[in-house]
């Protein structure tokens, strides 16, 4: 795999804003984070992060052990793995993960519905969302899901991504039955013929055509959002030097996947459970990770298209939650004194 193909330029994104925010995004150019250590020693003696299969850089992080090697014996480092952004924004608030990893839109629908989250880092640029029917199915088309059984794991973006493409197709929400499973129950699922159609996550997407045969009727790469990386605001007030250790992390990641396409395959087969060439197709055909990894504009004009839809289903009561949300989810501090020369191999 060349390191070309790894970081393909992917069209998401590139959505024309519809409902604008004016102005700088709120925390840019702020100076939350100090230097990665002091004199005094860390900040706190225990950090908690999560680890996901649709976050390839944090697979890198946890195998290469870059935290533990940086923080040395002063700070216990736990990894807890997402099975997917409902689960890790869960985790966030309920104070198990100090930082997790989530889609672009989990993260707005958190922090409309008042979980103190901000995001510090975008990790990629994901075509990871697509509607799945078995090979033998009947349906053809996302025109085709009327009076159907969706399975999606709500508040993740596969979920947000079946909602853009019933609104697209015209097709109510009364129209369909969606049952709610985790990504991993949603594809035995639909293998089983237990449900019609998928709203479907790679790797186990990709996974679920190669081995089963499963088909994409619906792929748009402009529903998806980006991967957001997500820290509490108390961990961030309290531990401003081991959150930069996270982002100068990322970044070091960022540089080591492009330099190392082969063994950033190899990782995320091994933790994904799939083949290496699963691997690669999701590397290669779906994922973009050289992006300016700062939250900013582009991150709001896809936010902007799907917020109104969390209205519009009922997942957050008013649009001013949303419009709040988009004023006050991303602090670019951390991302501008990035220093991955920081972190110890």
């Amino acid at each position: 795999m060349s390191r070309r193909s790894l970081f393909s330029t992917a069209a998401a994104g590139a959505i024309a804003l519809t409902l604008g925010l004016s102005g700088c995004v709120a925390g840019e150019g702020s100076a939350l984070a100090p230097a990665a250590n002091t004199a005094a020693g860390w900040s706190a003696d225990h950090l908690a992060v999560d680890f996901a299969t649709y976050n390839p850089l944090s697979l890198i992080i946890k195998e290469e052990g870059w935290l533990e090697a940086t923080l040395g014996d002063d700070v216990d480092v736990t990894w807890i793995q997402s099975s997917g952004s409902a689960a890790a924004n869960d985790a966030l608030r309920a104070g198990a993960l100090d930082i997790g990893s989530t889609a672009g839109s989990a993260a707005l629908l958190a922090r409309a519905n008042g979980s103190p989250i901000k995001t510090v880092d975008v990790y990629s640029q994901p075509n990871w969302s697509a509607i799945v029917v078995a090979a033998d199915s009947p349906i053809e088309s996302a025109a085709d899901l009327r009076g159907k059984n969706i399975g999606a794991n709500a508040g993740t973006d596969p979920y947000f991504f079946l909602l853009q493409t019933l609104a697209e197709a015209g097709i109510g929400l009364d129209e369909v039955t969606i049952t709610q499973l985790q990504h991993a129950d949603g594809k035995i699922a639909l293998e089983s013929g237990a449900v019609d159609a998928w709203a479907g996550l790679d790797p186990l997407m990709s996974a679920s055509v190669v081995n089963a045969g499963s088909r994409i009727v619906y792929d748009n790469p402009d529903f998806n959002s980006y991967g957001f990386l997500n820290a509490t605001e108390s961990f961030l007030e309290k531990s401003p030097d081991l959150a930069q250790v996270v982002v100068d992390a990322y970044e070091k990641a960022r540089k080591w996947a492009a330099d190392n396409p082969d063994d950033a395959a190899a990782i995320f087969a091994d933790v994904a459970g799939i083949d290496l060439p699963i691997a690669n197709s999701v590397l290669l055909e779906r994922t973009n990770l050289a992006i300016d990894p700062a939250p900013g504009q582009k991150q709001l004009d896809v936010l902007n298209v799907i917020g109104p839809i969390f209205v519009d289903s009922g997942a957050v009561a008013e649009q001013s939650q949303i419009d709040d949300a988009l004023a006050s989810l991303f602090e670019t501090s951390y991302v501008d004194g990035a220093d991955p020369s920081r972190v110890t191999e």
